[in-house]
Formats: C-alpha cells, structure tokens, sequence
C-alpha cells in the first residue's frame, strides 16, 4: 500500500521503484525459501535434526543451545533471513520429535538470525560501515563475536525461564 500510494503521489515513479529493488537479495530471499521447503520435503531437515539430538542425548535444553549455535554461525555468513529459513524446517523437525513445544527454538532462531555482529559480511549495515569506517575484519570478530555470546548467553538464559518445561 506504501508503494502504491508513493506513485499515486508521485513522491516516486514505477522506474524509480524497479531501479531501486535489489535483486541479489530478491533472489536470495527466493532461494533460500526454496532451499529450506526441499529440506523440509526431502527428508533432509528430519535427519539433521535427528543428527542434532543425538550430540545433545535428546535434551530440550541442549537442543536449545545447539538452535542458537547454528543459527548464529549460518547468519554470520549468509543473510540472516537464509539463515532462518534454512533453520526453520530443522527446528520444527526436532522439536516435534522431542515432542516439545517449538515456541522457544523458534525464539531462539529468531534471535540468533538477528545476532549477526561478527563478521562484515553478516548484515547489510555491517558491510555499509565496514569500508568508510575504516574497520578491520578483525574488529566485528573481536567486538561483534563478544555481543553475539552476550546475547547467545542471555537468550539461553532466559528462554527457560520462560519455558520452564524445557529444563526437566
């Protein structure tokens, strides 16, 4: 409805709305949504999450742990919306084999896709300050790998409070 009423008002025309849309991450976006519905069907999401429960011996709470972990590594190199769609299926899948709620591994997802603070590369205000800043590779792993065990540490942390069956 925005954009519609943006041309309507001519505050922008149709050209002007197509030269804007980035197409890498349309199709990004595209794809990841196409990669993460084929490891869903194919069967593929069902045995990483078995993979995944067995490191944990089938605890909730490692479980937890391991959702935060991997989806915080996939977001630090990949868009983070790629991230949470691939994770998703994963997720669903082993926690509906646990046979526990999925609402908190979903928050857990949620906040470790949103965590990307450890490399440049992460999320697109990362890289748009990483050159005029004048910042180094080196800096978003030492500054932004420190926020992203903060906020890993923090979420696991409170998530069971939240959803105290996850501890027994």
């Amino acid at each position: 409805m925005g954009a519609s009423l943006s041309v309507f008002t001519r505050c922008c025309s149709i050209s002007g709305i197509y030269k804007s849309l980035d197409t890498q991450v349309l199709l990004c976006s595209a794809s990841s949504l196409a990669i993460g519905k084929a490891l869903d069907v194919s069967g593929a999401a069902q045995s990483i999450a078995h993979t995944a429960l067995s490191f944990g011996n089938g605890s909730s709470l490692m479980l937890l742990v391991c959702t935060y972990f991997m989806a915080s590594l996939l977001t630090e190199l990949i868009t983070n919306t790629a991230a949470a769609v691939l994770m998703f299926p994963i997720v669903m899948a082993a926690a509906e084999t646990l046979g526990v709620d999925v609402k908190p591994f979903i928050i857990a997802l949620m906040m470790a896709a949103s965590a990307s603070f450890a490399t440049p590369i992460g999320y697109q205000t990362n890289l748009m300050v990483y050159g005029p800043g004048g910042y180094k590779f080196r800096d978003y792993v030492v500054f932004g790998g420190l926020l992203n065990v903060t906020v890993g540490i923090a979420t696991v942390a409170i998530i069971p409070l939240l959803w105290p069956e996850l501890n027994g």
